[in-house]
């Protein structure tokens, strides 16, 4: 699953788009390296109050990041932020934090990409989301393959009757905006 992540990061990058993780160890560092690969910018949440801290208490990798935020807020707390601050959300396997961030993101209305075959929560997620009866103007992607899905997202973001609901309703606005994952 490493190769499938590095290989997402990959393709965040050579699309021009910023890659934002948790600023942890595993698939999302796997992510952060393909993207850097690619000449991509990433950006990190970090859930430590200090560089001291992301190294020391949470064991995490700051190097490959071209921002780093320390927020304090732990591992979940870090979630909501981390969410709100990306216009298209990917998840990738999954437990418990990944169910809390897709749950933010279906909440907020997001864009969501989810790689399917990767185990974990991402294999519950079409059940769930019948099951939601909720409509927050969320749409959610499946794709097993990384560069595919990453191009399907940014061909719906892109397509002119997308509305992120983290952007402002007027279009000239948006002229720049290629999104953040």
């Amino acid at each position: 699953m490493t190769g499938l992540c590095r290989k997402l990061g990959r393709a965040i990058g050579e699309k021009g788009c910023c890659l934002l993780t948790g600023a942890c160890p595993g698939l999302p560092h796997e992510a952060a390296l393909g993207a850097k690969d690619a000449g991509g910018h990433v950006a990190g949440i970090s859930p430590a109050v200090s560089l001291k801290e992301h190294v020391e208490v949470y064991n995490s990798p700051y190097r490959e990041y071209d921002v780093l935020t320390f927020t304090g807020l732990g591992l979940m707390g870090r979630e909501l932020i981390n969410i709100r601050s990306s216009d298209i959300v990917i998840v990738v396997g999954g437990r418990s934090g990944t169910l809390g961030e897709f749950a933010i993101a279906y909440e907020e209305g997001k864009l969501i990409g989810a790689l399917t075959g990767t185990g974990g929560i991402t294999d519950a997620w079409p059940t769930l989301e019948k099951s939601l009866s909720k409509n927050t103007g969320a749409e959610v992607i499946y794709d097993a393959d990384p560069e595919r899905l990453v191009s399907r997202l940014l061909e719906r973001y892109l397509s002119g009757n997308y509305v992120c609901p983290c952007h402002p309703q007027r279009r000239e606005d948006l002229n720049a905006a290629k999104g953040c994952f």
